[in-house]
């Protein structure tokens, strides 16, 4: 009878430590790679050099929560790069052990290059002169480990679709070519962050 109580009490403090009783939580991380799945309007495959920027979520246990993310991705070979911003609701998952987080989010993305990029009706422009912004959007998971009661780690993998970056009508002629479809931004993200439990 006495190992009998001892295993109940035993599991039970385990399942409590594990398990999510916090009236609020936050976390914040950061992207650490973006591969791009769209490709040129050519057909070459688009190559990344570097993504920076950050992640940020909120939410009410049981209930879906707000985040926001907001990151620059450059590309390798050339100057331009694109700025992807995003809102997003997510519902983090009541179990214990781990912390599943599940969310969908619609925003943008902006081509972005240095002024004299472009020379547009004889007048040098960036890309933002040149290019309207696209529309996207994402479904993401993460698994966040906890360390200690309140604070845990998490890895994070969004998968966004983001391929209508059009030129601005103003200069899409007969040579505008792929460009009048749209530039493809679409591609996968994966993220590191840190989650905090009040």
């Amino acid at each position: 009878m006495k190992k009998i109580i001892i295993t109940v009490f035993a599991a039970t403090s385990l399942l409590l430590y594990s398990t999510p009783s916090f009236a609020f939580s936050i976390s914040v991380g950061v992207p650490f790679s973006h591969s791009l799945t769209g490709k040129n309007t050519d057909g070459s495959e688009k190559k990344v050099k570097s993504v920076s920027g950050f992640f940020i979520q909120a939410g009410l246990p049981l209930l879906p929560g707000l985040g926001i993310d907001k990151y620059t991705t450059k590309a390798k070979d050339n100057v331009f790069e694109f700025e992807t911003n995003m809102y997003n609701l997510f519902y983090l998952l009541p179990i214990p052990i781990v912390n599943l987080t599940f969310g969908l989010g619609m925003g943008t993305t902006e081509l972005k290059c240095p002024a004299g990029t472009f020379s547009a009706q004889g007048i040098a422009a960036d890309c933002s002169g040149i290019y309207d912004k696209g529309s996207a959007s994402q479904w993401y998971a993460s698994v966040g480990i906890p360390i200690i009661p309140l604070f845990d780690i998490h890895l994070s993998y969004r998968s966004v679709t983001a391929k209508n970056t059009k030129i601005k009508s103003t200069y899409c002629t007969v040579d505008c070519k792929g460009d009048a479809a749209g530039l493809d931004f679409s591609g996968n993200v994966m993220g590191f962050g840190i989650g905090f439990n009040f």
